[in-house]
């Protein structure tokens, strides 16, 4: 299927004019090693794994590497770090410990006049030992350059970016967005510089948070994606590797630009933020229409999914959640997992779709622009999650709060939307590891703790500006198909699809997940309670 719908854009792309050629390129460009992509490095031993029908290589991050971050990074005097929002305060801190003892230094680069000057300075960094400075000068002096500024300001400020790089600089994303951007505009990145991605599979505060954690357990921290885009001098790959084994990711796997950018962007609007959100607002709504006192059915439906569903997804695999239920709570889960999985992937399907054609990447750019006028709204002011707010001061600690029992009819519509997301990044041609991390790694070892600690704005607004906006638009249309379709047909007793049903039980997916479980962070996460 993904080879005929890729045969096909090249088709059109042969027939396209040249002002549609680039973007329709873009589309028909393989996504990732399932295309036959194959890395080497020179500092760094490789590993391959073996994922259902394809190996996959990856490099096992730690401490124990630090002391060949020098080697991996030869070339570089200094790391320019741009930008402070979710990324830029945890892979600047955790840079410049890794790299301490080192001739690498770590300095921040901000607009001048910046309110996160403070900040950047309270964390450490200072103009006058030179670990601080004007963003364009610290692009301009630096042989390596972290472009850390949210996507709106990547779109904004890209040609000033370009015109200060240095010949044979390796330029760096965390994300892949301003490629989606330049591709739907028809232009490209220099072509005299290296351009590589790390991304973390979490939010800019998990990194942090891990790497700190990972002081005393070594691998702790947050697996990260990267990428060589372009390299102009040789050293792209080990740069990049150095830079996320520096960053405290115990596990680096490879995609591609491309791949990476429709995967994050579609799936934190789906499972990872979006979908997860609607779905509780339609549950809470559910669970108190059939009687149950508002904490109880805050409990119910927020509580077991950041609680024991993440929990047990996150040691022992999705059908862990299944195989672990009474004879009677299997039943209740069948029934709720047949009747969300097809409504969820119907909007799921449409999401990747809007994603890969670059409209959701426009749309972030529109809204940017409308902030002055129509900046962000909060998302926990509504009834589940002041309720929320209850239960969490009363409930005890965040661990005492995992204990509440598994409900079934919840598992049923999570894990549905959870595999909805797989089954569609996996008909997209993306590899089993990126599939993996972006569905559930980085949903239940980084997103819903924040979640579980305090709530969903806690976990949204901690993410980046494109995240946030995604997470507002998505969650409603999640919220809205699983209350008129998903439920509704429950309540109706419509038949169970057994051979979707089966599918699930059979699918390649869950032997990916146990050896992807293999590099989840050798500790959870743990936050600080909530005041």
């Amino acid at each position: 299927q993904v080879h005929l719908v890729r045969e096909d854009m090249l088709a059109r792309l042969a027939r396209a004019p040249p002002a549609r050629r680039a973007v329709l390129g873009t589309l028909a460009r393989p996504l990732a090693s399932k295309a036959g992509l194959r890395f080497t490095s020179e500092v760094f031993p490789i590993d391959e794994i073996t994922m259902h029908d394809s190996t996959e290589q990856v490099v096992k991050g730690g401490r124990n590497l630090f002391p060949l971050l020098p080697k991996a990074l030869k070339g570089v005097k200094q790391i320019g770090v741009i930008g402070w929002g979710s990324q830029g305060p945890a892979q600047a801190q955790n840079l410049r410990e890794s790299l301490e003892g080192t001739d690498i230094k770590v300095k921040v680069g901000l607009r001048p006049g910046s309110s996160s000057m403070d900040l950047a300075r309270a964390a450490g960094f200072d103009e006058k030992n030179g670990t601080l400075g004007e963003m364009y000068s610290t692009i301009s002096e630096s042989e390596m350059v972290l472009c850390l500024i949210s996507d709106g300001a990547c779109v904004s400020e890209y040609k000033k970016i370009f015109a200060a790089l240095k010949p044979g600089t390796t330029f760096g994303l965390s994300h892949g967005f301003l490629l989606g951007h330049l591709e739907s505009i028809g232009e490209d990145f220099p072509k005299d510089v290296n351009v590589v991605m790390v991304a973390p599979k979490g939010m800019g505060p998990s990194v942090r948070r891990l790497y700190e954690l990972g002081r005393e357990v070594n691998g702790s921290g947050i697996n990260a994606s990267f990428a060589v885009h372009q390299d102009v001098n040789g050293n792209a790959t080990d740069h990049a590797l150095g830079w996320a084994i520096g960053v405290g990711s115990p596990y680096v796997f490879q995609t591609t630009l491309a791949a990476e950018w429709r995967s994050d962007i579609f799936g934190e609007r789906c499972i990872l933020l979006g979908a997860v959100h609607g779905m509780i607002e339609s549950l809470f709504r559910r669970y108190e229409y059939f009687g149950m006192s508002p904490e109880d059915a805050f409990k119910n439906s927020a509580e077991v999914i950041t609680g024991p569903l993440t929990t047990t997804i996150s040691h022992e695999g999705i059908l862990a959640v299944y195989n672990k239920l009474s004879a009677e709570d299997k039943v209740v889960f069948k029934q709720a997992y047949c009747a969300s999985y097809m409504p969820a992937r119907s909007i799921i399907e449409e999401c990747y779709d809007t994603v890969a054609c670059g409209n959701e990447i426009r749309d972030v750019v529109n809204a940017v622009k409308r902030f002055d006028r129509y900046p962000m709204g909060i998302i926990d002011a509504t009834r589940t999650w002041q309720v929320g707010k209850k239960v969490r001061m009363a409930g005890g600690t965040a661990e005492e709060r995992k204990k509440v029992p598994v409900h079934p009819f919840t598992a049923g519509v999570y894990c549905a939307t959870m595999m909805a997301q797989i089954d569609t990044l996996v008909d997209n041609g993306h590899v089993y590891s990126e599939v993996v991390n972006e569905s559930v790694i980085e949903s239940v070892d980084s997103l819903n703790p924040y979640m579980h600690a305090r709530g969903v704005s806690y976990m949204v607004d901690n993410c980046s500006v494109t995240a946030r906006l995604g997470s507002r638009k998505w969650a409603p249309r999640f919220d809205y198909i699983l209350t008129e379709q998903a439920y509704s047909a429950i309540d109706q007793n419509a038949p169970v699809d057994e051979a979707l049903f089966d599918k699930f039980l059979n699918s390649n997916i869950h032997s990916c997940i146990a050896e992807c479980s293999k590099m989840r962070p050798s500790v959870d996460i743990s936050l600080p309670p909530e005041n």
